[in-house]
């Protein structure tokens, strides 16, 4: 027993061994959903999130201790979002032809996530940086990082609304949009785009082609379009 707490604590200081956990946390979450038909509650970045905070918990390991070794992660984010171009690119002359549809349903979607994040937890009693924290938290996370320290939000308080507004997103989207009766597999994947960023353009892709290159394309455009009106907004309201 003693020889094997030796050993974790000489492997918890090594950054591999968390950039590998959170991959391997990662593979065992997509096998799980794939084992059960990608059901909407079989998330798989819900999944490795609850197998990863069981791990720092049951090891007492510190998140800094975590991050040091999956910031990797972390730093490819920046990269994932530039390469958002690429949807848009692959199916330009499709967009041209919903040019204005996507224009509308964008900014109502844009100011509706801003809006209504913020007039809900207004409503309940938030104030002051956690507040602030909400406006860009459907918009994907080095966007909304970015958007929050510039209002004067809490980052780390706004990276943990957007990992939670794309599992949301990525779970209700597809009962939600069924019932709605919508079959646009365009407007489908743009929708969920807008509203649940990265996570939700992953989750898309999985349901259809078309719907996951227009989540791409909804993520990207909702981005650039939050990191205009969440300052305005809230130079508005506060």
């Amino acid at each position: 027993m003693d020889e094997a707490v030796a050993l974790w604590s000489y492997l918890a200081r090594e950054p591999l061994l968390w950039l590998t956990l959170t991959l391997g946390a990662y593979v065992i979450a997509d096998r799980l959903s794939e084992a059960l038909n990608r059901h909407a509650l079989a998330n798989p970045v819900l999944i490795s999130v609850i197998l990863l905070a069981v791990i720092l918990k049951v090891t007492t390991t510190p998140y800094t201790t975590y991050f040091k070794g999956a910031q990797f992660v972390h730093f490819m984010l920046g990269p994932a979002t530039v390469a958002l171009a690429l949807p848009l690119y692959f199916n330009l002359g499709r967009v041209k032809e919903s040019l204005l549809p996507m224009a509308a349903a964008l900014l109502a979607g844009s100011l509706t996530a801003i809006f209504s994040a913020l007039g809900i937890a207004w409503a309940m009693g938030v104030r002051g940086q956690a507040l602030l924290s909400l406006a860009p938290k459907s918009a994907t996370a080095p966007v909304a990082l970015g958007v929050s320290e510039a209002i004067g939000g809490q980052p780390s308080l706004t990276a943990v609304l957007v990992i939670l507004t794309g599992i949301t997103g990525a779970i209700v989207a597809t009962p939600m949009l069924n019932m709605l009766g919508v079959s646009d597999w365009r407007a489908r994947g743009f929708a969920v785009g807008v509203a649940a960023h990265g996570i939700g353009t992953a989750h898309a892709f999985r349901i259809h082609e078309t719907a996951g290159a227009f989540a791409g394309i909804g993520m990207g455009l909702n981005a650039v379009l939050t990191a205009v009106l969440a300052p305005l907004v809230v130079g508005l309201l506060f």
